[in-house]
């Protein structure tokens, strides 16, 4: 695994730390809490988890939330609701990194950022093995990153 030792025992993936602060084995599968903490223009691309709903809740720093066409930012005490099966993405902005926690009901993919931070895949070079490991995990991947070239 690719831990930073700055980090406390985090995953590092492309800039992004991921800290499960409560995982899957300790609420026997309900839910998950990961500590993220996410570089300036940084994202995910569009994606839909097919289990899990998501919540963030913003700790520091902002992002631009996407949900099925609907764009809003949130910030420091601010909290997000994704449901499983919408289409949805975020994109730190105002030029600091966010830290926000995740929570995912149920619990499990947090396994998927300690496998990507493991194999330190790359995006775009590494995506066929990022979209396998997204199907593992109930995540189809729908679309770029907000600000992404179209």
């Amino acid at each position: 695994m690719h831990t930073n030792p700055h980090l406390d025992g985090a995953v590092e993936w492309l800039g992004t730390s991921y800290r499960t602060i409560l995982s899957k084995s300790e609420t026997a599968g309900s839910m998950s809490v990961v500590d993220t903490v996410c570089p300036d223009g940084s994202g995910p691309p569009r994606h839909v988890h097919k289990r899990e709903d998501e919540t963030f809740i913003m700790l520091s720093g902002e992002c631009e939330m996407w949900l099925e066409g609907k764009s809003w930012i949130i910030g420091p005490g601010d909290t997000a609701f994704v449901p499983r099966g919408k289409e949805h993405t975020f994109r730190v902005i105002g030029g600091r990194p966010s830290r926000h926690l995740v929570i995912l009901t149920p619990g499990g993919f947090e396994d998927f950022f300690v496998e990507m931070g493991t194999n330190q895949y790359r995006i775009p070079e590494d995506m066929d093995k990022i979209v396998s490991a997204g199907a593992r995990f109930n995540l189809d991947f729908t679309g770029p990153p907000l600000g992404a070239q179209q």
